[in-house]
């Protein structure tokens, strides 16, 4: 799974928290960790991340995974 495009169609969900970055697009959001496209057996709970009103920044508390909003 690309960092870039942690969003791409699978038959099955990627692994959760593979990346320590990941590009998101305003077509993503409401934005989450770990991501829709993947697997919440091997993560954390979902957590909602207000990137938004971040400044196009956000890290999930959990993980610490970094992400940033791209236009």
């Amino acid at each position: 799974m690309s960092a870039a495009h942690p969003h791409s169609a699978q038959a099955h969900p990627g692994q959760a928290n593979a990346e320590r970055r990941y590009e998101v697009s305003r077509s993503e959001l409401p934005l989450s960790c770990p991501l829709p496209a993947m697997a919440l057996w091997d993560s954390h709970p979902r957590v909602y991340l207000p990137i938004e009103s971040e400044g196009g920044k956000a890290d999930c508390p959990y993980c610490g995974a970094h992400f940033v909003l791209v236009d």
